[in-house]
């Protein structure tokens, strides 16, 4: 699994971005090489309200279309990792982290790996999983 960031799904639903072409390459390239993707309700309401705000209504629509006809999974983000969630944010508060990358640095605790698709380099250089694991941005490398 590839977890996937906000600026990849918005790059994806928007041809006037301007990581639009890489993120479609990658999003082929990777679900050919039979690769799945998964993200995070933070990280799905941040992209619903950028496609809508961006491009307008049927972006946000196909999005969750998307989402609904599999085309990722979300993982469940629930009251046992609010202390997870809290501490990263203070951990971080100098960049500041959001809810939606906190969530997915839980995400990369709990799959094992910081394989990620995201246009936010600065941010996914900085964090770290388990204390200490770097993110491997396979968008952006």
């Amino acid at each position: 699994m590839v977890i996937a960031d906000t600026g990849f799904w918005v790059a994806l639903g928007n041809s006037r971005d301007k990581y639009h072409e890489i993120a479609t390459q990658k999003f082929i390239a990777l679900s050919d090489h039979g690769e799945t993707f998964v993200t995070t309700w933070p990280v799905m309401t941040e992209t619903c309200h950028l496609l809508l705000h961006r491009i307008g209504h049927m972006a946000q629509v196909k999005f969750i279309e998307n989402y609904h006809q599999g085309a990722f999974e979300v993982f469940q983000l629930g009251f046992d990792h609010a202390g997870q969630i809290h501490a990263l944010m203070k951990k971080y508060a100098d960049l500041p982290m959001d809810l939606a990358d906190a969530s997915l640095v839980l995400l990369a605790e709990h799959l094992g790996h910081g394989r990620i698709l995201s246009t936010d380099l600065r941010d996914f250089r900085t964090y770290r999983w388990k204390q200490h694991q770097p993110f491997q941005n396979l968008l952006l490398p």
